[in-house]
């Protein structure tokens, strides 16, 4: 499993970032996919996760109505668009697999939004 997630950087406080996450050495289309974060400091926290077909998703309180998950399974790829960013943003997102086999994480991409 190979998850690599790119999109990251520096963005003022409002702004909009979308971040990719590139999904190869699974049957991508059989599951859900999720995004996490970890701020400095703190443990890693759930973000998001979008069902196998894209048909649902779910999200953290502290998201809800700004960040909207996403995902192609033609091109095996999961997105996350982040709109209306605030500092508490701030943190290393990492995309997420978790299946029967195990729990899988990119390497993760930093975003920092400043104010």
């Amino acid at each position: 499993v190979q998850l690599q997630a790119c999109g990251g950087g520096l963005v003022q406080a409002g702004g909009s970032l979308r971040l990719s996450c590139a999904a190869s050495g699974f049957a991508f289309g059989d599951y859900g996919m999720g995004w996490f974060r970890q701020a400095s400091g703190k443990e890693r926290e759930f973000v998001a996760t979008v069902t196998w077909s894209g048909s649902s998703t779910y999200y953290a309180d502290s998201v809800n109505g700004r960040f909207t998950i996403s995902r192609d399974n033609a091109k095996r790829m999961v997105y996350l668009q982040m709109r209306a960013l605030i500092p508490e943003d701030t943190a290393v997102y990492y995309c997420n697999l978790r299946n029967r086999y195990g729990n899988y994480w990119g390497q993760g991409t930093l975003v920092t939004v400043s104010s």
